[in-house]
Formats: structure tokens, sequence, C-alpha cells
């Protein structure tokens, strides 16, 4: 049993409406470049192809056969989301899911911020809300809100993911210090320019955040959809 595969089975319905809420807001079109950070082809592949192309980057090397997909334009490539190399507004579009919450300390959540802001033209940023009693990483209630000693002790076992992963101490250590969820506060403060709407679980409960940027004649359009977010 796999925790990344539990995982899939359990948000694949989320995932599925959130990439329907991508189109109606963000309205990819055949010419545009596509950007998603930290992503990987499956993302893309269980759907149309809705782009020019879409580039999926890691911090490792993603294998990724084309030939299974003619339809489809995906490229992988390494490198790192707190310091791209590309130029300002390389991107039409830059997307990322469930991402900056692992790339460090705040420090390091700024610099994703800011880098991602800088290569993409439109954005769709989103990460779990930290209000959010279930921690979906560890699949476990509560435990993301108590101190990291605390933790450190608990997620072996205390967590689901602790009980299939069965990781060691040094493991653990290394993925409290790289899942630092956000509040909606703080999620703002990242993405000034942006639009910042809540995902919600039994329609009241916090479950994660999604910070867009379109350009006006979108921002026209989409007010006139019916409501596709939870604001």
């Amino acid at each position: 049993m796999n925790i990344h595969a539990i995982h899939a089975q359990i948000f694949k319905v989320w995932r599925q409406k959130r990439m329907v809420k991508f189109e109606a807001i963000i309205q990819p079109r055949a010419e545009d470049l596509v950007l998603d950070v930290g992503g990987y082809p499956g993302t893309w592949t269980t759907r149309p192809q809705l782009a020019k192309r879409i580039d999926c980057l890691n911090l490792h090397k993603v294998e990724f056969d084309g030939g299974r997909y003619p339809k489809h334009h995906i490229t992988t490539s390494v490198g790192d989301g707190c310091s791209l190399t590309y130029d300002k507004n390389s991107y039409d579009i830059l997307f990322s899911n469930s991402v900056i919450e692992h790339v460090g300390d705040w420090e390091k959540q700024k610099a994703f911020a800011r880098e991602v802001r800088r290569v993409g033209k439109r954005l769709w940023i989103q990460t779990p809300a930290i209000e959010c009693p279930i921690e979906p990483h560890f699949l476990a209630l509560f435990v993301h809100w108590l101190p990291v000693f605390v933790r450190r002790r608990l997620l072996r076992w205390l967590t689901p993911w602790g009980w299939i992963q069965r990781p060691s101490q040094e493991k653990i250590d290394e993925t409290i210090a790289f899942t630092r969820l956000l509040s909606k506060k703080q999620v703002k403060e990242l993405f000034p320019d942006c639009v910042v709407v809540t995902e919600r679980l039994l329609w009241v409960i916090p479950k994660s955040y999604i910070a867009y940027r379109i350009n006006s004649e979108q921002a026209d359009a989409v007010n006139a959809l019916p409501r596709v977010t939870d604001p």
C-alpha cells in the first residue's frame, strides 16, 4: 500500500472539480504556454489538451512517455520553483497545486510566490488550508496544530501516514520541516495581486485556498459566470 495512491483516490473528486474551476476562470487558450511548478503530466493527460504546451517542472527528474499521449504536448524538466530561470512573463499561465507548503520556511515561501508571480502572466496557485482540522498529508486530525516537538513523537505512531510509510525519525523531521501549511491571511500576503478564494469541506470548513490572477477582459467574463468558488 502506498500513501500517494491513497491520496490520489481520496482527493480525486476534489481535484477534478478544481480543474473545472481552473478552466472556467483562467480560460486556457490553444496558443498558451503553461508552466506547472511541482506538478506531473498525469494532472493533464486525463483532460483534453488545454494549451499549446504544458511544461512540468520539479526538483527531481520526471519520466514521461509522450508517445503514449500523442494528443498532448507535455515536457518535463528539473528546476527550483523558488529560483526560476525563466524571464518575466515567459509563460501565459503558471499553475501550481499543493506545492508552496512544501518549499520550506516562510522566506522560501515568499521566494516561491515572488518567482511564480514574475514568470506567469496568469496564475493559479492552490495550497491546503491550515485552518482545516484534517491534515491532508498525514491524513490525521489536528496534528498540524500541535507544537513541533509533539508532532515529532506522534506522526509515526498515530497517523495513517506513519503506519503506512513507517518513516525513520530523520524522515519525520524532514517532512515536518518541509510541510508548512498557510492561512488565508498568509496566502493574501504572498499573492497581493491575486484573488484568493476558499475551497470548503462540508460548505463550512476551509479546505484549501486558491490564489489566481487574470487579465481585465477575463475578469469581466468570470464575473458573469455562476459562482464556481467559495469566497
